[in-house]
């Protein structure tokens, strides 16, 4: 996916933005605060209907305005144009066109525009609670494998109507095992699934990895959320009454964690703040990779910050992993000489200055 254009109102600090961004390499300089994070926040909003900055949505609209806007014309891999509008008020209230449809489902809008983000906020994937590697990996599993969403969906559902019945002071046992029987159902499916794209994605992040940095000891594996040599069947049976003491259930995919490992030790105990920086920005373009070669389907990167906590060299590296995918980037800076990377002259770039919420095109290599 391109966005061919995009314009944004009531985001921040930006003034009404209307720009035509390469389909390939943009790059935003500017200072402290003059809305470069925020023009990435907006194309983050426009495709998952919320901030990365906050869970709120007040924060993110203007004190004069009503509502946040952003609308883009979206290039689709073969050949076809999407117009898709997305807005929120401060009672986070959401309306979303696509082609002036009205849609409901952010999935939806989300498989419209896959999305990855690198930003400081990005060692939260090794240092952060399994929920957030979940998240990580449930995001590529979406992306290429259409029928997870309805097993994921059936799977919540059913852990939710079981921890129901396990807060009751009394359980109805007939009730308990039509709901275990879907829980493991589901739980089985999302389970494989996940297994299955993991066993495709170690491979290209291995060889992603080995382009940045050299972490040979370095090791990538799937825990599921309960015994590997047990049914999921077998271990409720088991967990029952722990389950009911404690008033939610405990094995499942909602324990699941991917686990990265140097040698025997948590990769971020043994890891440097740059060397983590490197590996999570490795998962991600491997899923980039992973998508393009699956979906034949490009997803858009925005990165930023780039060079907090990476040095020169692995700044270039990074960017020409970025160059490689062949697909959309945006990149901010507070230097224009610090976006400079000797990007490949076949390679459109475009550069635009950022100063107190205005966003002008400074420079151009097509």
């Amino acid at each position: 996916m391109t966005i061919r254009h995009i314009s944004v109102t009531g985001i921040r600090n930006l003034v009404p933005v209307a720009l035509d961004p390469s389909p390939r390499i943009n790059l935003l300089h500017g200072c402290n605060g003059s809305g470069k994070t925020s023009f990435l926040e907006a194309i983050h909003f426009l495709a998952l209907a919320r901030s990365f900055r906050s869970t709120r949505i007040q924060p993110m609209i203007q004190q004069e305005q009503d509502q946040a806007l952003v609308f883009a014309r979206i290039a689709t891999p073969h050949g076809d144009e999407l117009a898709i509008g997305v807005s929120r008020n401060r009672q986070a209230e959401a309306q979303i066109r696509v082609n002036g449809e009205s849609i409901r489902s952010m999935a939806e809008l989300a498989r419209n525009l896959p999305l990855q983000l690198i930003n400081p906020e990005s060692f939260r994937l090794l240092e952060g609670s399994p929920k957030v590697r979940r998240q990580f990996l449930d995001w590529g599993v979406f992306h290429v494998e259409h029928s997870f969403m309805h097993w994921w969906q059936r799977f919540q559902n059913s852990l939710k109507q079981r921890n129901s019945l396990l807060r009751h002071a009394i359980i109805d046992d007939q009730s308990m095992h039509v709901w275990d029987l879907e829980f493991c159902t589901a739980s089985e499916r999302v389970d494989q699934l996940r297994q299955d794209y993991i066993r495709r994605l170690k491979p290209v992040f291995t060889q992603t990895l080995s382009k940045l940095i050299q972490l040979p000891d370095l090791s990538l594996s799937y825990y599921r959320g309960w015994d590997r040599e047990k049914s999921l069947a077998d271990v409720l049976s088991s967990s029952r009454q722990r389950d009911r003491q404690l008033g939610h259930t405990q094995p499942g995919p909602q324990r699941a964690d991917l686990r990265l490992r140097v040698g025997q030790q948590n990769a971020v105990e043994v890891l440097s703040r740059g060397q983590q920086k490197l590996v999570v920005c490795a998962l991600k373009i491997a899923q980039g990779h992973l998508l393009a070669d699956s979906m034949q389907q490009r997803c858009i990167y925005l990165v930023d910050d780039l060079g907090a906590e990476l040095d020169p060299a692995y700044r270039k590296a990074l960017c020409r992993l970025l160059e490689q995918l062949e697909c959309q980037v945006f990149i901010t800076g507070t230097e224009p000489g610090s976006l400079n990377y000797d990007w490949h002259k076949e390679t459109p770039v475009s550069m635009f200055h950022v100063e107190h919420g205005h966003i002008k095109k400074s420079g151009v290599t097509e």
